[in-house]
């Protein structure tokens, strides 16, 4: 290399430290040099696609903005980071989903945000949230069961459904159960009960389910969003598309909404806890497995919404979690909870005590949670079962549990996602009976009406077992 060649290549050296440290510097004069009087980028004020396939990227981080401080403001500030807002999250004050267009790392973007203290209340990541694996035996085709129990209803699988009427047979203990016959004679459920199950969707279509599905009335208007439009919610909403369809395409979520309300004494397949409701499909888990905070986030808003639009949302379903805390995912829930919505969450499958480990959102300190442990059909805690005498407060069947699955069959299925339905159900009867109960009565009611039991003593903070026929007593 000649002399000439030399001093050229220091140059662009040089020259490349030069603007790496002026790119530096810009980076970190983005939010702090930046005049907020300025008009903001048009392009964060475009809203995002209607609709969003399940291989496009998901937001970085959720950020809620201090009481005072305008939306212009965070997408002024957004938009000269190259960020733009993705969603508004009508139901908590001035929390909003920011998706970064350059992709960098979540924690990095939510450590920048937080640390604009004047403006910023938190921000966070967007976290993922997985499905507990499901411990699983065959599927059952349509049933060969035939039902025993008096009173009992007649679908030909009430037989196997252990944790309605226990008998003692295949290892149980009679009477192990949450004693739903005796429930049942006070109601078999009601159409003008909402159920929301927050899950992988519903399989709306299964010939168990297809009468118990909400239907959205007439005169409530299709759900609106300010960054969607207007959505043609017929069944529900899908927060992982941005779409209207809920269809269950990983079977969870319709599992747990039979627990909840497969039709009952119409002679196919099983008998939900509730014989008539209304199911409502909130889909923010894909065929995976996973979704995502924000996603749970924006299917609870929804719910919200279709509260206040007159629909009867009286229970929402949460059977999953994460050990990952998150303040948005609490405040969504937290402003459920102040529409009069219950939100029924599930302790976790990790043989863990959640009094040491927290399990979210079961863990969340709301007085609309209800944190739910499972047991096997001889009234023992799970081996799977997360407790915890402070944290967890109640205890339901949730070891091979019979219901519905896709493509029209039945599965029995294990964990504390079929424990959490069981409550959810018996809260939707206890509704059906008292129309006018509020959420903090309902949520009393359940929790006061267990079958206390030894093994539960310094597991669960009620030390007892679930029982509809109590709940729905005096």
């Amino acid at each position: 290399m000649n002399r000439k060649n030399v001093w050229i290549h220091v140059g662009l050296a040089a020259l490349f430290v030069v603007i790496a440290a002026v790119a530096g510097q810009i980076n970190r004069m983005k939010f702090t040099d930046f005049d907020l009087t300025a008009k903001p980028d048009q392009a964060a004020e475009r809203p995002m696609a209607v609709e969003r396939t399940v291989t496009e990227s998901e937001p970085e981080v959720l950020v809620r903005l201090k009481p005072g401080v305008a939306l212009s403001t965070i997408k002024k500030l957004a938009a000269a980071n190259n960020d733009r807002i993705e969603d508004e999250i009508e139901m908590v004050d001035g929390l909003v989903a920011i998706d970064d267009l350059d992709d960098a790392d979540a924690e990095a973007v939510a450590k920048q945000y937080d640390e604009l203290e004047q403006y910023v209340e938190y921000a966070e990541p967007n976290f993922r949230i997985e499905l507990d694996p499901l411990t699983s035996s065959e599927e059952f085709p349509g049933g060969d069961a035939v039902s025993t129990a008096d009173g009992a209803p007649n679908d030909p699988m009430f037989g196997e459904q252990w944790a309605l009427s226990n008998d003692g047979s295949n290892g149980g203990k009679a009477k192990a159960d949450i004693d739903a016959l005796k429930a049942w004679l006070l109601t078999q459920g009601s159409e003008e009960v909402v159920v929301a199950v927050l899950d992988s969707g519903v399989d709306y279509t299964h010939p168990d389910l297809v009468t118990n599905i909400w239907l959205r009335p007439d005169e409530v208007p299709a759900y609106f969003d300010d960054e969607l439009g207007t959505v043609d919610d017929k069944n529900g909403f899908n927060s992982v598309e941005n779409a209207s369809d809920p269809m269950d395409d990983n079977g969870h979520g319709t599992h747990c909404a039979g627990i909840i309300g497969a039709e009952g004494d119409n002679g196919v397949g099983i008998t939900g806890i509730n014989w008539k409701l209304e199911i409502m499909p909130l889909k923010f888990i894909g065929r995976g497995g996973f979704g995502s905070t924000k996603n749970a986030i924006e299917a609870i808003n929804y719910a919200v919404d279709r509260k206040k639009a007159g629909v009867n949302v009286r229970v929402i379903n949460a059977s999953w979690g994460s050990t990952l805390y998150s303040r948005a995912l609490e405040d969504a829930i937290r402003a459920a909870g102040e529409q009069g919505i219950l939100f029924v969450a599930a302790a976790g499958n990790n043989s863990t005590d959640n009094d040491r480990k927290p399990h979210y959102p079961s863990n969340y300190d709301l007085p609309n949670v209800i944190s739910v442990a499972a047991l096997d059909r001889a009234d023992t805690l799970a081996q799977f079962s997360n407790w915890g005498v402070n944290s967890v407060h109640i205890a339901a069947p949730g070891k091979d549990i019979l219901s519905t699955w896709l493509n029209d069959a039945y599965r029995e299925a294990s964990g504390t996602s079929m424990a959490t339905p069981q409550v959810a159900g018996v809260a939707a009867l206890i509704v059906a009976s008292n129309p006018k109960i509020n959420v903090e009565e309902l949520r009393r009611r359940l929790l006061l009406s267990v079958d206390p039991l030894d093994i539960l003593k310094d597991r669960v903070e009620t030390g007892g077992r679930l029982n509809a026929g109590k709940a729905l007593g005096d």
